[in-house]
């Protein structure tokens, strides 16, 4: 960052310190989206060679830094109201060399006028900062860079910075950093967005102990969609107008910058629209996001019917039961007041709490409690049966019904083929029930419930023996409990586009037909192929009534930047989710195999059938040949029991439901690469030879970090560019701000920008 320690003493306005500078910087904003907000100590000492600190490093550098410190506490507190965030940053960090450290304090502005009440405090002792502009910031990023051939800085190069005096880091001290500024933020269709930058916390010797983000949001209006695209993040709700966001994570790598969306209004929905369209001649990508109003009245709430119906079965026995029969409390003690309910034991026989649905009400809560104490473990089971008498008992088509369904074996007794007895709830299900299936333990035919979700509108989850029957179904009602609109239907249209056309939007998901709950949120994402302002059309039950709102939004005719590629992402992971699904229950194809793996490659994304793609060692990569390992690792999905069984239907599950585009790793480099199922050892591994940036994924071949998307024609007209080079800084400045971040991926590079390939060495 500075030149030399001379320099960094003279603008800082204190004497020469006698050890050598570090710097470190502070960012708080690398784009007009983000802002750095962690600290990067840099040794400037011409005399000696220094690297950012990595606890993961690919390649390995020639030799450990002299120097090096580690993160150990970083800590967020954001308030939000309306467009305006208070933010207070902390960290902790550690010198873990045996010299001191002199340091300045450095961090990149966003823009003009972003920031307001700054205020900076080392250990309590408040520190004055010095503004340069961003031409002198950029000299300073690319001294450094050229000197120490540290390639890292470059992603924050085209900003201005503040600068603070010095300050001494013995051997082993730790110093507290804290700063507090308030910022304008940004709005993006619609949603007002808080980006809090993690991504350079990667620079530390160690995983980060302790991390920490808290935001809460106060409005003068109704806040309806609250979203994260990239953390999955834990939204407590208080009523329409204030709302606490919490992330907390411990010995992590931070790879992935915090982004937070959220708009306000006072409809009964909420809807917004977001687009991104990389490639203007290819579909492009939208991401609808609908909420519900809050209502905190019991008495408010749609009336529904549920029907619980629990494996009694001998394989019940001991601690699942009464974790089972925990659950039907739960439940029981939940349900609002004009719910009609039921509860059903089987075994090889199937017996009910009373013969017909009944009304929820003091009364029949404490009759059903003892029929739940009355419950216990012997026989077979007998899922047919069981499931036919629950389905029967729903006749009300007015009011949105529910089954709770719960086994921990196959079907041994009754109908034992899994297609009849999928015929046979479809069949009986008139009111189209929706049936959220648990399975119990490894014995249950995990194909068997997925598609008894597919057919009822319903989803699967499985309960591993060392896990809580009682926590996952409790978690499941709570989100479940309160319907605000069922039977949703989303209409898209487009002025222009004719029924010849086609539709404007295409392979959506999730798919089909899907209820909104009070407090949750629906992301719907899928693909278009014509760009305009669309007019979406959100319809639905409510009370028996339909109900229709009407928003308006725009698909995107091109996106100039790679801000919102995380919905091209997300629609990617639901894609496979759903290729993995339709293999798992209707038979392996060529085609599904051919997308599942061209997806995979393209965005980073690693499946269990797929992870072959991260192999360094050369592998052949033409159609047929990855067709062929596809195929032979999708042979694994014919096991339906077992842990095997289990653990492949809940990968497939993570994909279809995946709610934030990080679900799945490939962050940057040091923040780990793509997370995937081993089915070996039944745990999720990291493979570190792909890893995704601004948007793109490259995979690590033959010591070459490799753009997925590049061709045959382009790898052979790749212009190569020395690192360091007059004509590398050059590309940094003229190919846009995301062309920094991909030439700041260190080793040799690969990479494609605006259809250009370069090879970087």
């Amino acid at each position: 960052m500075i030149q030399n320690s001379t320099n960094c003493s003279h603008r800082c306005g204190l004497p020469r310190p006698r050890l050598s500078l570090l710097v470190l910087i502070l960012g708080l904003l690398a784009t007009p989206l983000a802002a750095f907000a962690q600290g990067v100590l840099i040794d400037i000492d011409p005399n000696r060679h220094y690297r950012l600190p990595r606890p993961i490093i690919i390649p390995q550098p020639p030799s450990p830094p002299p120097v090096s410190y580690r993160i150990k506490q970083l800590e967020f507190n954001a308030t939000l109201t309306d467009q305006v965030a208070r933010v207070q940053v902390s960290q902790t960090f550690v010198n873990t060399s045996q010299r001191t450290m002199e340091v300045c304090f450095m961090f990149p502005l966003p823009y003009d006028g972003a920031i307001d009440r700054l205020t900076l405090m080392v250990d309590g002792k408040e520190y004055a900062a010095k503004l340069l502009s961003r031409d002198e910031a950029r000299s300073i990023y690319e001294g450094y860079i050229r000197r120490n051939r540290d390639p890292a800085l470059l992603e924050w190069m085209g900003t201005g910075m503040f600068k603070t005096s010095v300050f001494p880091v013995p051997p082993g001290a730790e110093r507290t950093v804290s700063l507090r500024y308030s910022q304008l933020c940004r709005r993006m269709g619609g949603l007002t967005e808080i980006f809090l930058p993690l991504s350079n916390a990667r620079y530390t010797s160690k995983p980060v102990e302790k991390l920490s983000i808290r935001v809460a949001i106060q409005s003068k209006d109704g806040i309806q969609n609250l979203y994260s695209p990239s953390h999955d993040v834990q939204i407590e709700r208080s009523g329409n107008k204030q709302a606490v966001v919490k992330y907390t994570r411990s010995n992590v790598i931070p790879g992935h910058d915090f982004r937070l969306l959220f708009d306000v209004g006072d409809q009964a929905v909420g809807a917004n629209l977001l687009s991104y369209r990389p490639i203007n001649n290819e579909d492009g990508y939208y991401m609808l996001l609908v909420s519900p109003e809050i209502k905190a009245e019991a008495d408010e709430q749609i009336r529904k019917n549920v029907v619980f119906v629990v494996d009694r079965s001998g394989s019940m026995n001991g601690k699942k039961i009464e974790q089972a029969k925990g659950a039907l409390r739960f439940v029981l003690n939940n349900l609002n007041k004009g719910d009609l309910f039921n509860v059903i034991a089987y075994d090889t026989e199937v017996e009910s709490f009373q013969p017909e649905m009944q009304k929820y009400s003091e009364s029949t809560r404490k009759q059903s409690l003892g029929f739940v104490e009355g419950i216990f473990a012997g026989g077979s089971t007998n899922i047919d049966a069981a499931l036919t008498t629950a389905l029967k008992m729903l006749t009300d088509d007015q009011a949105p019904s529910y089954v709770i369904f719960l086994t921990d074996g196959l079907p041994t007794a009754g109908e034992t083929s899994a297609n009849k007895i999928i015929a046979n709830a479809v069949r009986h299900n008139a009111v189209r029930a929706r049936i959220f299936n648990f399975g119990v333990g490894y014995d249950v035919n995990s194909r068997l419930l997925d598609k008894l979700a597919r057919e009822c509108y319903g989803q699967s989850q499985y309960v591993r023996p060392n896990e809580d029957i009682e926590d996952k179904v409790s978690r499941l009602y709570e989100r479940i409990g309160a319907p605000a609109m069922t039977d949703v239907a989303i209409e898209f249209e487009l002025d222009g586009v004719k029924v010849e056309d086609g539709a404007v939007t295409n392979r959506s998901y999730p798919k089909d037909a899907y209820d909104l709950f009070t407090g949750d949120q629906l992301v719907l994402v899928g693909r278009y192929k014509h760009p305009g302002t669309a007019r979406v059309t959100v319809s639905g039950n409510v009370d028996g009534n339909r109900q229709r709102f009407r928003f308006a939004g725009d698909l995107v005719k091109d996106s100039s930047d790679s801000s919102l590629a995380f919905v091209e992402r997300l629609w990617a992971m639901r894609r496979i989710g759903e290729i993995i699904d339709k293999i798992d229950l209707e038979g392996r194809n060529a085609e599904l195999i051919d997308e599942l793996v061209a997806l995979s490659k393209r965005h980073g994304i690693l499946t269990p059938y797929t992870s072959f793609l991260a192999d360094d060692t050369g592998q052949p990569t033409d159609t047929a040949s990855l067709r062929k390992r596809a195929g032979d690792a999708l042979e694994s999905l014919d096991a339906v029991d077992g842990r095997l069984g289990l653990s492949q239907r809940q990968a497939k599950a993570s994909f279809q439901r995946a709610n934030n585009a990080n679900q799945f790793g490939g962050g940057g480099l040091g923040g780990g690469g793509a997370r995937v199922l081993d089915l070996k050892s039944d745990k999720q591994v990291v493979l570190n030879t792909v890893h995704s940036v601004a948007g793109k994924t490259f995979f690590r071949r033959d010591e070459t970090w490799e753009d997925s998307t590049i061709t045959e024609e382009q790898r052979k007209t790749a212009i190569k560019v020395t690192r360091f080079s007059d004509e590398y800084f050059k590309l940094a400045r003229e190919l846009g701000k995301d062309a920094s971040r991909y030439l700041a991926v260190e080793g040799k590079l690969l990479v494609v920008i605006m259809g250009q390939a370069y090879k970087v060495e």
